[in-house]
Formats: structure tokens, C-alpha cells, sequence
């Protein structure tokens, strides 16, 4: 093979690299997934006990090892072949390495494999330019043009991710639009009996307890009948509790009290703890006009979310949210809707 197809084999996958570490950085760091489905290969890694060594995102290690690679692969010298090889080839371990631990989990993370493989391909191309003593092509305009190619795979992702984050879904915009001067608007998708939901709720709370006054909480109500059989009776009950003047305070409690008691007959004495006219009550539930507020939540849920997308699934203000978040990334999100809210 010719230097210059081996030069340029070699920044292909460079770039590769970056691009794809950079992608898994975002995501690994975002609140919501710009790059990988949630459920998925990507996720499922993010998991394990590889994603995150010494509290290290696994992509920030391998964005700074690609990056010491950029730089050896476009420099010359004896001394820059010797100290490629050794970075190389620890890289093509590593990456050879993470590419049997997706095979042991069973899950296949595209972005995670287009690091890995390049990580190893590298390495042998590494130990090429060594033993023949190869270097890459000299001239400004091959150097300006290798440059600006790995800076572009470098920065598209976090623009991308930036792009994305600006955009709003219409049915979110417009509950936006309502919000009061100097308040922020919570949008939340929820499921009363989805453990994640119940989890996330009791993230929220405390959270939302300090500015309560200045939050506007709108539930959307999706109940996923297939796998969770009382979330369609807490649904109907939100909804009526809603429609009767006591919405926040049915929803609190039917987070609160066990799944087992989220039964007909179980939301109904909630609702009556709660001071709701129980013929009223009784009557909105088994109303039409209830189901057809679940059905637009629920088509406001799939106008809103992308494919891939679970609950819990929330906006705080522009900001996406989704899965289970910890309290300081809502906190994060909160100070950011502030902001922009001017208060």
C-alpha cells in the first residue's frame, strides 16, 4: 500500500474516532440521549462498570487518547513513529478489549464498536509505520486539510448535540408559551405505577419544593397498559382529581402509596381522603371526556417524543429530560429554565 493510502487509512480512522468518542461524550453527559436510543446497546453499556472507570466517562478517555493520536499521526520523526506505536497499541488492547466485553454483555453499541475497531486498526497501522519507517506526507495544504478534517469530526458531534438541544417539539413549545412571566413550566409524561416515574418523582420533590411558588407542573398522563395493569385506574384518577380542583395532591399520592393499592376501588378512597365528591369523581372516571384527555396526553407523548424514547420523560423548560435523573442534573436544569425565565 502505498504512504500516502496508509497516511490517509490512518486519519480516516483517527477521525472515526474522534467523531464517535465525541458522540458518546454527549451522551454519557446529557441529561437526554442525542446520539443512542434509550434501552439500547449504547445505554446498556453505559451501565456496566466499564462506562465509567475511576468516575471517568469511558468516551473522555478515549476523545484524549484519539486526540495524542491526531497529533502523532501528523507529525514526523523517528521519535513520533516510537511513541505512536506505544499509544497505539495500548489503545488497540483497550479497544479490543471493550469489543469482547459487548460480546460477554450481549449488547452492541455501534458508536462504542467504531472506537474500538478504529482503536485497534490503528494499532496495526502504528506498528506498519514503524517497521517501514514510514511518514505522512509533508506540505501546508496536506497539513491544512488533515487539520481541518479532524477538527470538523471533533466538533460536529457537540454541534449536532447543541442543535438538537434547541429544538423544541411543537405540543412542548406550546405548554411553554403559557407560562406565567418570571415561572418556569415543567412538562412531565408519567406512568403512576412505572417504577422509574415513581423514582424520578421522589427526585423531584425536593427540588421543586424550594421554588414551588414559581413552577408550573403539567402532567401528561401515559399509562402503559401492557406492563403496568393499574396505571390505567391512577390515570383516570389524576385526570378526574385534576378536573375537581385537587390534581397535585391526587398525583403525590398515588406516588406514594404502593402499587397494590393504585386499583379502582384504591384510587377512590384517595380520593376521598383527598375531600373529592365522590359521586363527581365517580362519574368524571367513568366519563368520556376522560378518556379522550388520555388520548391526547398520549398523542402528545408520541408528537413529542423521538423513537427510542421511555418514561420517565420530562422538560424542564426547553430542556429534555429522560430516565431517572439524580437531584443535581434537575437542580442544573431548573437554575438553567431561571435563567432564561429572568428570575
Amino acid at each position: 500500500m502505498p504512504t500516502l493510502a496508509r497516511s490517509s487509512l490512518v486519519l480516516l480512522l483517527t477521525a472515526i474516532g474522534l467523531a464517535a468518542s465525541a458522540a458518546l461524550l454527549v451522551d454519557y453527559t446529557n441529561a437526554a440521549p442525542v446520539f443512542c436510543a434509550e434501552g439500547g446497546g449504547c445505554d446498556a453499556l453505559r451501565q456496566t462498570i466499564y462506562a465509567h472507570p475511576y468516575g471517568v466517562p469511558l468516551p473522555a478517555v478515549g476523545l484524549i487518547a484519539f486526540l495524542v493520536l491526531s497529533i502523532l499521526g501528523v507529525t514526523r520523526g523517528a521519535r513520533v513513529r516510537q511513541a505512536n506505536v506505544v499509544v497505539a497499541v495500548i489503545g488497540g488492547v483497550i479497544g479490543l478489549s471493550l469489543l469482547v466485553v459487548q460480546l460477554v454483555v450481549g449488547h452492541l453499541c455501534p458508536y462504542c464498536a467504531a472506537v474500538d475497531i478504529s482503536a485497534v486498526l490503528i494499532a496495526v497501522l502504528s506498528l506498519d509505520r514503524l517497521s517501514a519507517g514510514w511518514d505522512p506526507p509533508r506540505g501546508p495544504i496536506a497539513s491544512l486539510v488533515t487539520s481541518f478534517g479532524l477538527a470538523m469530526s471533533l466538533a460536529a458531534p457537540f454541534l449536532w448535540a447543541r442543535h438538537e438541544a434547541g429544538k423544541v417539539p411543537r405540543v412542548i413549545a406550546e405548554e411553554l408559551a403559557r407560562t406565567p412571566p418570571g415561572m418556569v413550566t415543567i412538562v412531565d409524561f408519567v406512568d403512576f405505577e412505572c417504577p422509574f416515574c415513581r423514582r424520578m418523582q421522589a427526585t423531584l420533590e425536593p427540588v421543586v419544593a424550594a421554588e414551588k411558588d414559581k413552577i408550573r407542573i403539567v402532567r401528561k398522563l401515559v399509562p402503559l397498559t401492557r406492563i403496568h395493569p393499574h396505571a390505567l385506574a391512577a390515570a383516570k384518577a389524576a385526570c378526574c382529581a385534576d378536573a375537581l380542583g385537587k390534581g397535585d395532591a391526587m398525583a403525590d399520592a398515588l406516588f406514594q402509596v404502593s402499587v397494590e393499592d393504585l386499583t379502582p376501588d384504591g384510587c377512590a378512597k384517595i380520593a376521598e381522603s383527598l375531600g373529592l365528591p365522590l359521586d363527581r369523581y365517580r362519574e368524571c372516571v367513568a366519563s368520556p371526556e376522560t378518556d379522550a384527555r388520555l388520548a391526547k396526553d398520549r398523542h402528545d407523548f408520541d408528537q413529542s417524543a423521538k423513537k427510542g424514547d421511555g418514561l420517565p420523560l420530562m422538560w424542564v423548560g426547553a430542556r429534555k429530560m429522560m430516565g431517572a435523573q439524580d437531584e443535581a442534573a434537575v437542580s442544573r436544569a431548573l437554575g438553567e429554565a431561571f435563567a432564561r425565565a429572568g428570575s
